[in-house]
């Protein structure tokens, strides 16, 4: 490819591109070029929202560059103040190296691992050794006047919530990360874009050359609000494929365009063949398939494409209809599990606990209980309360009584809401 086509190719589906001709000019010079992102593990898992940075940075991997991934343990400790109406807690070194753990094992598997092409570090390895006389050259980049412009920071300032000083600190924080590796490129979503622009001021401070502010959308979760866990919209990478596939089905309408554009490689003619021929159920499958078999590998195919959903065993020109065409085993399991509760069908596939004899008393135990111990709900009290609002099932049927007792002379199976089930069992 050409270095105009290169550079065409890199920026499908990114937001902005600062200054594209500086990233035009580093690929002009035919060197390796070192693409970061900083990621602050204040959770211990990373979602479809993380992978359309971590695709692209895939992208640049598959040119000859280098990424360099840093691990935010020291800069997670400030907390990141983008996009929040409120002071972040802050987590200790050892929380955050907790949960670094999973990242390291989840990057691999969409980022090529070999030496050549990535590097993996920790920012605590420089940050902890700065100087009170580093840090004020540091601040000294950017005015207060250029802090408030950011819009978290304006309507936290504007409606009188507090703004911590330590807050102010961050972007100098995450932009010192790119003097120690000296980023030619800095990958991040739009929240992040004052940060990456600080980081250019701080390279320059320390006369480096400039690095590229490479922005990339932000994924909403799958009902239209910012992915998160706590609105159970969130995708997970190294989820159960059957998980994964049944939440790319609940993906609400109006976002199965932005899906298939962010999380496939489809082009846009195919993704409008696909909307208009399949309609929302035909693209919910197209969805669900590509995106499931994908992470259901160890590494995640260079495109997630027609070619890609052609190897999972279906046509693209079905548009999502061909339900029994699939020959990939994980995504035919997954789907015939999301049908089968869909049709209020109990799976076959479903965890079994083993009640012990000390829980019976002649044999029976209250229902509380029973849905507790087989991890349904956190408590006996939130087992009541489920079972008052008919969210809890036996064999099929609507538990009524919240202080029943129930029998455990052969297996049951329990059900919470439509689609998690346990059977349970008298034993040791």
């Amino acid at each position: 490819m050409t270095v105009e086509e290169t550079l065409n190719s890199l920026k499908r589906a990114a937001v902005e591109v600062i200054p594209e001709e500086d990233l035009r000019r580093k690929l002009e010079s035919g060197r390796q070029l070192t693409i970061k992102l900083g990621l602050d593990p204040t959770r211990p898992d990373i979602h479809v929202g993380h992978a359309v940075v971590l695709r692209k940075m895939r992208e640049f991997q598959e040119l000859g560059h280098k990424v360099v991934i840093i691990i935010g343990d020291f800069t997670a400790m400030i907390g990141d103040p983008s996009g929040r109406s409120a002071t972040r807690p802050p987590l200790t070194l050892q929380e955050t190296r907790e949960n670094a753990k999973s990242y390291v094992e989840q990057v691999s598997k969409i980022l090529h691992r070999d030496p050549g092409r990535f590097e993996l570090r920790y920012n605590s390895e420089w940050l902890e050794r700065l100087t009170f006389a580093e840090v004020i050259k540091l601040a000294s980049q950017v005015t207060v006047a250029q802090m408030l412009e950011r819009e978290d920071f304006k309507n936290r300032y504007t409606s009188g919530t507090p703004i911590s000083i330590h807050e102010f600190l961050y972007p100098f924080a995450q932009g010192y990360d790119s003097v120690p590796i000296q980023a030619d490129v800095e990958m991040g979503g739009t929240d992040q874009k004052f940060n990456l622009l600080v980081g250019r001021e701080v390279q320059r401070a320390y006369g480096l050359e400039e690095q590229v502010a490479f922005i990339m959308p932000l994924l909403e979760g799958s009902d239209g609000r910012k992915m998160s866990k706590s609105y159970d919209n969130y995708i997970g990478i190294s989820e159960e494929p059957a998980v994964v596939f049944k939440k790319l089905m609940q993906v609400v309408d109006p976002l199965l365009p932005r899906y298939l554009e962010l999380c496939t490689d489809l082009t846009p003619e195919e993704i409008a063949q696909v909307l208009a021929k399949g309609g929302p159920v035909g693209a919910h499958r197209v969805l669900a398939r590509l995106v499931t078999g994908a992470y259901a590998q160890g590494l995640v195919p260079t495109r997630i494409d027609r070619a890609f959903y052609g190897e999972l065993g279906y046509s693209l020109e079905a548009a999502g209809h061909d339900r029994d065409a699939g020959s990939v085993e994980a995504i035919r399991q997954a789907e015939e599990r999301y049908y089968q509760v869909a049709r209020n069908v109990i799976p076959d596939d479903i965890p079994v606990v083993k009640v012990p004899p000390s829980e019976l008393s002649d044999g029976a135990i209250p229902v509380a209980r029973l849905f507790t111990l087989a991890g349904l709900t956190a408590s006996n009290g939130e087992a009541k309360r489920m079972i008052q609002n008919k969210g809890l099932r036996i064999g099929g049927e609507v538990v009524a009584d919240p202080n029943a007792q129930v029998a455990l002379e052969q297996p049951l199976v329990l059900q919470r809401g439509k689609d998690k089930f346990v059977r349970v069992e008298a034993g040791g």
